[in-house]
């Protein structure tokens, strides 16, 4: 008999032989099929590919461009500040020293005329008494209106000893009626007291000409705005959005509150466009530029690129398409019925056994292959072990983070839990919740034990931050139950010596594993033994 040559199975009914033919059909099927399906996979792999990367360079290329227009828009900026900051100071300096009361008028004007011709930026120049009174200016005319005590800064100065400058939103101008945005010092008395305001004003139309000299798109924004939002320039310009908060946009409530510069794909709270920002804070004065581009200025043109790469791309996989209808349609016809009816039962029997969240094996799973594992291992004699295990302070997990969060911590245990095991026969499933059980066929006691430490370690290596957990990290806790020949355990026995061990771990500090010493029933298998070097 060992002698005989094997024969190849031969089909015993018509019923067989249409099986066996309609196997190699659907082979053939499948074979040619499969040869159309990688070449239109390849040519939407290829085209899919320059796609994305001509997107990435696009939007690297706006990228660039915001963050230069930013870091221009904010240096052009700190310049013009610092240089009014810088007069300012020295002509406190001089006024102070000599006194307002004996100040020279003449020389101190001649002065501020000086200074205004040479700065571009500067609308004036202008000293104010301790009663807001004008003193002395680069003006040539005075205004029927001398007194500017009622002016913010002015009120700011005469309640504060600070001495550094300080911007303040815009306001008219008195002078020349004009929008213009106040840097001002306070000046004081020998004796520290409240002597006057010293202010330098700059024009807005001095950053709105330089902003306009930018070549951006028509919907492309540059902000000049204070450190709390108040806009104090932006192109587009509109004298109705001067004043205007920025506070709840995106940039001021998530982005500058982690750092001082970067980039930001946010919509704008002024006219609702959706704009690729480059934003900088100043370092030297409270004030933060942004520099936008609409999204449609650089997306456009990939997506008009994309159409047409799109409608080569159908044109081709229709030509394909319609080639592969013809040569598989009889094909087609004679298998497609089995194919659909393979499918569905193949696809519902894996949802009926899988867990949708984990991708892991279900209950129904794993009590279907211990029940098969069981009866294997008292035929052939050989060991068997199950590992359960627990995500430790799961609820306060949730709690802290939410469900959401809490259904991402769970699927990384589960790759965790899956990249521990190594041999195609071991099965890991989540048992309910954020239990999980591993079933380790020919296995005994300890080599389960080192499969329970390979996942501990594992998952405390995924690192997924806990912060009402004692380690500061999500761990797990297992207990550990096996089978040898000789044992008389139920697929339930096992499962609940391995649910007393992992009772005995979380009762002992959670984070380690135990394992049952000797298996019998339920009543002694909670006879278990701590065996975590790696427990913390």
């Amino acid at each position: 008999m060992l002698g005989r040559k094997l024969k190849e199975p031969q089909p015993d009914t018509p019923t067989d032989s249409l099986a066996l033919g309609s196997g190699r059909t659907a082979a053939l099927f499948r074979l040619t099929g499969t040869f159309i399906l990688l070449v239109i996979v390849m040519f939407i792999s290829v085209e899919g590919w320059r796609a994305w990367r001509d997107y990435r360079q696009a939007y690297a290329s706006a990228e660039d461009s915001v963050t230069n227009l930013a870091r221009a828009t904010a240096q052009h900026a700190e310049d013009a500040v610092r240089q009014v900051d810088v007069l300012t100071s020295v002509l406190s300096e001089r006024v102070e020293g000599d006194g307002l009361d004996r100040m020279d008028v003449p020389r101190i004007h001649a002065l501020m005329v000086e200074q205004a011709k040479i700065m571009p930026q500067l609308h004036g120049l202008f000293i104010y008494g301790p009663d807001g009174e004008w003193i002395v200016t680069d003006k040539e005319a005075t205004p029927e209106i001398t007194n500017n005590a009622d002016r913010d800064y002015f009120q700011y100065h005469r309640t504060h000893t600070d001495r550094s400058v300080r911007i303040g939103d815009v306001v008219k101008s008195r002078s020349t009626d004009e929008p213009i945005i106040p840097i001002s010092r306070r000046l004081n008395n020998p004796d520290g007291s409240f002597a006057g305001v010293l202010l330098g004003t700059i024009r807005v139309n001095y950053f709105v000409n330089y902003y306009g000299d930018f070549k951006i798109d028509d919907k492309g924004a540059l902000v000049l705005a204070m450190r709390n939002g108040t806009i104090l320039v932006r192109r587009p310009f509109d004298a109705d959005v001067i004043g205007r908060s920025l506070a709840d946009s995106e940039i001021f409530t998530r982005y500058l509150p982690r750092s001082n510069e970067g980039v930001a794909d946010v919509k704008a709270v002024v006219d609702n466009t959706h704009r690729l920002y480059g934003y900088r804070a100043l370092d030297s004065y409270p004030l933060v530029v942004e520099a936008g581009l609409s999204r449609e200025s650089f997306i456009g043109p990939w997506r008009q690129d994309l159409i047409k790469t799109g409608l080569v791309l159908l044109v081709l996989i229709a030509g394909l398409g319609w080639f592969g209808i013809i040569v598989l349609g009889q094909l087609r016809q004679r298998i497609a019925m089995e194919r659909e009816i393979r499918r569905a039962h193949e696809t519902v029997r894996e949802m009926a056994l899988t867990d949708s969240l984990t991708g892991l094996g279900n209950r129904r799973r794993l009590d279907m292959v211990l029940e098969l594992e069981m009866r294997r291992a008292k035929r052939q004699g050989s060991p068997l072990a199950l590992i359960m295990l627990d995500v430790d302070h799961f609820k306060r997990f949730n709690d802290t983070y939410g469900h959401a969060a809490g259904d991402g911590c769970l699927e990384r245990v589960a790759g965790a839990i899956g990249k521990a095991l190594r041999r195609p026969a071991d099965l890991a499933a989540r048992y309910g919740g954020e239990e999980f059980t591993v079933l380790l066929p020919d296995t005994d006691g300890a080599g389960a034990g080192n499969v329970a430490e390979s996942i501990c370690q594992a998952v405390r290596a995924l690192a997924i931050p806990h912060a009402d957990h004692p380690a500061g990290i999500v761990t797990v806790s297992a207990g550990v139950a096996s089978t040898s020949a000789a044992d008389e355990v139920t697929a339930a026995g096992i499962i609940k010596a391995a649910d007393a061990c992992l009772y005995m771990a979380k009762s002992s500090g959670r984070n380690r594993w135990y394992a049952v010493r000797e298996q019998q029933e339920p009543r002694e298998s909670t006879t278990v033994e701590q065996d975590s070097p790696g427990s913390g």
